[in-house]
């Protein structure tokens, strides 16, 4: 079992033109038209990509094996060049291959890491070990498939351009009240797979957002019902859902949510532009946030 980091949260340097991105695939396989398509939106803004020795395109459900996965990761992170890393996208494979990352190694050498989905584990994962804000945020093969606000958004989070409040169109707000405390969160049902293990983080104090994909509504109602039963939500500070996409009715969702949380003094909202839909705005892992209900605005202490 890794060791715990016991720092002050790191923040990796802040890009700018000309930098050098690293593309790793600890996940599923991918397809090369959305692969090519991603490089070009990143050359297109400025920026230089660098792919390992070896990138594997696929190997049944995963990209390839773990030993495979797991290289990619190695080789970009060592690379003194390589200022970020992105993955070419999720699916699922992060797991497995999380007790064999170097997380000292990736402490001393910190390097912005964004993705989202399956990659909200190795998210939790590195902020957990090693200290370090990551991102969750869109991947190559999902970047030609955000509205244009989240793409710029996601190069000004990269470049440290982004505003610190924001105020989403259609927001909704489920429960009123004031949440403050550090940020968290990611696809729900990686995140219910992490429960027990050494890579789960604790909510205590936090404000939690969660999305998913393709789960029918009983199965979403599932997900929240063990984390609720199972004690994950006490002490919260605040909840966000945000897109469930083919999920069914998500009216089913917030309806169940609020079931769940009636007794509750912590905040909740629903339909924030984070997940798998073309909204997907980048939101930064392990800093403090504020939600202010009256404004329908998230403050980011960054």
């Amino acid at each position: 079992m890794p060791e715990i980091a016991d720092f002050s949260l790191i923040v990796p340097p802040l890009l700018k033109e000309g930098d050098i991105l690293g593309i790793i695939a600890p996940s599923g396989p991918w397809k090369k038209d959305e692969f090519q398509q991603g490089v070009s939106i990143l050359e297109n803004h400025g920026f230089r990509v660098r792919l390992p020795d070896h990138l594997p395109t696929g190997k049944g459900y995963l990209a390839g094996s773990a030993r495979q996965r797991l290289r990619t990761i190695e080789q970009i992170w060592k690379d003194p060049e390589i200022k970020a890393v992105i993955p070419v996208r999720g699916g699922y494979g992060c797991l497995p291959i999380l007790d064999f990352l170097d997380y000292q190694f990736i402490r001393a050498n910190p390097k912005l890491l964004v993705g989202f989905s399956d990659v909200s584990g190795l998210l939790q994962a590195i902020y957990k070990y090693s200290n370090l804000l990551t991102l969750h945020g869109p991947m190559l093969t999902t970047l030609n498939k955000c509205d244009k606000g989240s793409l710029a958004y996601f190069f000004d989070r990269l470049t440290g351009r982004a505003t610190l409040r924001l105020s989403p169109q259609g927001l909704k707000v489920l429960k009123p009240g004031n949440g403050s405390g550090i940020m968290t969160g990611g696809n729900l049902t990686t995140l219910t797979h992490l429960m027990e293990t050494s890579y789960e983080v604790s909510w205590r104090n936090k404000i939690v957002f969660l999305e998913d994909v393709g789960e029918s509504p009983y199965r979403i109602d599932r997900l929240f019902t063990h984390l609720y039963m199972a004690g994950r939500f006490k002490d919260v500070a605040g909840l966000i859902l945000g897109e469930f996409c083919n999920c069914g009715n998500e009216k089913e969702i917030y309806d169940r949510v609020l079931e769940l949380f009636q007794q509750e003094n912590f905040p909740v909202w629903a339909g924030f532009p984070v997940g798998h839909g073309k909204k997907n705005l980048t939101l930064p892992v392990g800093v403090g946030v504020e939600m202010n209900c009256a404004e329908g605005e998230l403050v980011i202490k960054l």
